[in-house]
């Protein structure tokens, strides 16, 4: 008999998550499929979404490319842009949108020979990470329109707090910055990242860009339905008593004060379920919430059943994340985001739902 964990991927709710970005947004919406669809799975993703999606979203050049190879025909947008000029002849030749955001991105475009491209100009309108300086863009915008190797010119900008709506100073500023250095030109716009699409109308553009909503997690407060695509789970394969007074794991993090039925759970640290999360963090064993105990070792991890039944104990199933603990809470609970414990995911299957 094999390990028992693995991941779930449900990819009905996936599509009903791109429609609730598509109803919520209007106009187009990329499904943003980069870091293998934030541990999703690109392709399979990228195949369920085929049929709804307007485009899709990657990092670089190699994440586009695996998509086209296996037979996805929509457009792809490659928010890093490319790197070498390799990356602007596999761009050219596999029908990729490029974002250009700097000079040496230009460059590369100018010095390339073969089909022209459509390219994405990107504003730094506050973020300060890559981008062109707003007073800047008339300035690239006229130097692409003269490059015979570009197409088509389009616009995006990236916002860095659109998820804080409780200070929304910052984010009222970029979509001004960006308003002004676009004034005027020609070609598609796209601002929204998933918190502006869930949160900030006067954000949605011609094109949306959404990330992690997309896999069921908002990232700010929103009435947009969204349903988990991802379950982390395992089973019981092991259980034990402690005495008032033993600890339990390394470190001994976690001391008996009654006596305690502990259930030892197939799953750890290099599966992707963080070391550093506390006692009393949520999980659910047989669809009832208990809560984790001791250290998270590399392979195993300790839940504490003492308030179930007895009969559920080995064999049960545990739910890490999922339907019933969001891993929103998760992710609070070791100081980090749901981005990162979904890109973390190794090592188990990922068993794919609703195909």
């Amino acid at each position: 008999m094999s390990r028992p964990s693995r991941v779930e991927i449900d990819l009905s709710a996936l599509q009903a998550n791109y429609a609730s970005a598509k109803t919520t947004h209007g106009g187009r919406v990329f499904a943003v499929l980069k870091a293998n669809a934030y541990g999703h799975g690109a392709l399979p993703c990228a195949q369920a979404l085929a049929a709804h999606a307007d485009g899709f979203a990657v990092a670089f050049v190699e994440e586009a490319l695996a998509l086209r190879q296996a037979g996805i025909q929509a457009p792809i947008l490659v928010l890093e842009g490319a790197f070498a000029a390799d990356d602007v002849q596999h761009a050219a030749q596999h029908r990729l949108w490029l974002v250009v955001h700097q000079a040496s991105q230009v460059a590369l475009l100018e010095q390339h020979q073969g089909t022209p491209l459509h390219v994405w100009l990107k504003v730094d309108s506050g973020m300060h990470r890559v981008g062109f300086a707003p007073q800047e863009i008339p300035f690239w915008h006229t130097r692409l329109q003269a490059c015979p190797q570009v197409q088509q010119i389009s616009a995006l900008t990236h916002l860095a707090r659109a998820d804080e709506l409780q200070a929304p100073e910052h984010t009222q500023a970029q979509l001004h910055a960006f308003e002004q250095a676009t004034r005027g030109l020609p070609g598609w716009r796209s601002v929204s990242n998933s918190a502006a699409i869930l949160a900030w109308p006067q954000a949605h553009r011609d094109w949306g860009r959404a990330g992690l909503m997309l896999y069921g997690v908002a990232p700010c407060a929103s009435s947009t339905p969204l349903r988990p695509v991802m379950a982390l789970k395992s089973r019981i394969f092991a259980q034990r008593w402690l005495q008032v007074g033993q600890p339990v794991g390394y470190g001994a993090i976690f001391t008996a004060q009654r006596r305690t039925r502990v259930g030892l759970v197939a799953i750890g640290y290099a599966d992707g379920y963080p070391r550093s999360t506390p006692n009393g963090t949520p999980v659910a064993v047989a669809g009832q919430l208990v809560h984790t105990i001791g250290r998270v070792s590399m392979d195993m991890m300790t839940v504490d059943l003492t308030d179930l039944p007895e009969d559920i104990g080995i064999g049960a199933e545990v739910e890490l994340w999922g339907q019933r603990v969001s891993i929103a809470t998760i992710a609070a609970a070791n100081h980090t985001i749901a981005y990162e414990l979904m890109c973390h995911i190794q090592r188990v299957p990922r068993v794919y739902l609703g195909t």
